[in-house]
């Protein structure tokens, strides 16, 4: 199995890392591993998903100066096939916010590696059945 591409977009190096080690190398044993693309500005989320070859999106919605739910929102509108999209929001509350920008789902902050994954899990399902 080919490895599955997955931009993590956030200013902070620690929140990048943070998704990076809740994943780890392969989220379930039936899933491929994945190839992670870590990127801290969002001209090059844009860029990269321009480009193709990423499988799904993980856009910190804290990130500064251009937060994940703006960026999801643009590349929603702009990217043609634009893979899924979950952002990575302050608070469970802010879930409807990660809506409005159209990202396919959210997960709060501080990350809970066990929700990321299942997430992160049935996104990628959904994807590669496509």
């Amino acid at each position: 199995m080919a490895p599955v591409r997955i931009l993590v977009y956030s200013d902070d190096a620690h929140t990048r890392e943070q998704v990076r080690l809740a994943l780890g190398e392969r989220p379930h044993p039936s899933m491929p591993t994945i190839d992670y693309v870590e990127v801290a500005t969002a001209p090059i989320v844009v860029d990269k998903l321009d480009a193709g070859g990423i499988d799904l999106a993980i856009l910190d919605g804290e990130a500064s100066p251009a937060g994940g739910m703006g960026v999801a929102k643009q590349l929603k509108d702009e990217i043609v096939d634009c893979p899924p999209i979950l952002v990575l929001t302050g608070r469970p509350d802010d879930a409807w916010l990660a809506s409005w920008s159209r990202a396919e789902a959210s997960a709060p902050q501080p990350i809970d590696p066990m929700e990321l994954s299942s997430t992160v899990i049935a996104l990628l399902r959904r994807q590669l059945s496509r």
